[in-house]
């Protein structure tokens, strides 16, 4: 009996946090998807802005780690300072937004291997995070396009939009695993389990919305705790380091702001709960 009561108290509270989510959707839908789009390129911005301002360094660190001579080294720069900026305007502006997800795309992957990336675990997690944010960006803008058919039948169950939002989807959740302590400190593992249950949450599917909810929170206090980059010198180098890793973090909650605006997808426990 005392177990019944348990399990219809937790059920009575995550309906209620249901709830609670529920109104701050409702009420913030038409905002929802601005922030989020604007928080996943943020990213993109700050470094395309960097790219001007440190024209010199960039230029120089190419050329000096790959040996390829001043004009692909400058090429290089050009291309991550024009191919950010705009395609961060392209997808704010809502203009040929899945050509403007190519161009970040082949920005992430040129900086991968520009950047040794590769080859830093840590880095190249928080890349595959930003990775799945861009696709969930691309399934957004394909459900703009099937809405203007929306009289046509679709052939089959799950459309290509449902797939690139489950790969988004799990893509995201790299993000947090880059922030796990793995320290025998109280706090430290209470917040390593908590995340880890969001983060499996969203990746499966299950309670999406209110999980992804609850991330969002605890990525955007955890980011201003580990890198507040503006109580730096503008010329210290930790301060670009933690500008770096603010502003990725930030693309993520923006991606899964996304998946809070778009629901998880048809290939989600979610989906399933509705068919049985």
């Amino acid at each position: 009996m005392a177990r019944q009561a348990g399990g219809f108290q937790y059920n009575e509270y995550l309906s209620k946090a249901e709830d609670v989510a529920d109104q701050v959707l409702r009420h913030g839908k038409h905002v929802l998807p601005h922030v989020a789009r604007f928080c996943l390129i943020s990213t993109f911005f700050e470094d395309g802005i960097r790219m001007w301002f440190q024209w010199g360094e960039q230029r120089d660190y190419i050329e000096q780690t790959w040996h390829c001579g001043t004009v692909l080294s400058v090429l290089f720069v050009i291309f991550n300072l024009f191919a950010q900026i705009g395609g961060c305007l392209m997808i704010l502006s809502r203009q040929k937004v899945e050509y403007a997800v190519g161009v970040l795309f082949s920005v992430v992957l040129i900086q991968t291997v520009g950047y040794s990336i590769l080859w830093d675990f840590k880095f190249l997690l928080r890349n595959l995070a930003l990775c799945g944010g861009l696709l969930l960006l691309l399934a957004e803008a394909r459900s703009e396009q099937r809405s203007l058919f929306a009289g046509v039948p679709s052939v089959g169950g799950n459309s290509p939009k449902t797939y690139l939002q489950l790969t988004g989807r799990v893509l995201l959740v790299f993000m947090f695993a880059t922030l796990i302590k793995f320290q025998f400190v109280f706090s430290y593992l209470l917040l390593d389990i908590a995340g880890t249950i969001l983060m499996i949450l969203v990746g499966i599917g299950y309670k999406t919305k209110l999980a992804s909810l609850v991330l969002v929170v605890f990525l955007s206090l955890l980011n201003v705790y580990l890198n507040p980059f503006w109580v730096f010198d503008s010329n210290s180098p930790m301060r670009d380091f933690l500008k770096y890793d603010f502003f990725q973090t930030m693309s993520v909650i923006g991606g899964l702001l996304l998946v809070v605006a778009l629901g998880p997808g048809g290939v989600s426990v979610d989906d399933y709960k509705k068919k049985w």
